[in-house]
């Protein structure tokens, strides 16, 4: 009954997503003075979220279920990493800002934290549902 919680999936994939965009943020960081290094983004959680839950077909639980689609990675489909195509470059070609991935890498940090608050929440509540408070 308990397994299978969709916030504790929700807190994951969040955790997993403010991972994914603190590397990206840190690969753009380290190419900063790269010659023709475009700066790479990753597509925002709240995109994630929107296309997962208004979609319009069956989602399956189970390997058995008929016409329904197994869920990429705890119910939440995985993030791409793409060019970030409002970066303007520099004279060498080089589109990274500094000033933008700190701010990405503060994004990150605190979405990880947003994560960590929702599951503990959730913790706190499933344990004094069950009386052991």
């Amino acid at each position: 009954m308990f397994q299978k919680l969709e916030i504790f999936q929700m807190a994951h994939g969040m955790a997993s997503h403010a991972g994914r965009l603190q590397v990206v943020a840190a690969q753009n960081m380290a190419n900063a003075d790269t010659p023709d290094f475009k700066a790479k983004t990753l597509t925002p959680f709240r995109e994630l979220i929107a296309t997962d839950a208004h979609t319009a077909s069956q989602r399956a639980t189970r390997e058995r279920h008929l016409n329904g689609n197994l869920p990429e990675q705890n119910g939440i489909q995985t993030a791409q990493v793409s060019v970030d195509e409002t970066a303007q470059s520099d004279p060498n070609g080089n589109s990274v800002a500094i000033e933008d991935e700190i701010l990405r890498s503060v994004n990150a940090k605190r979405q990880h934290d947003r994560a960590l608050a929702i599951y503990r929440s959730s913790l706190n509540i499933l344990r004094t549902s069950i009386g052991r408070a």
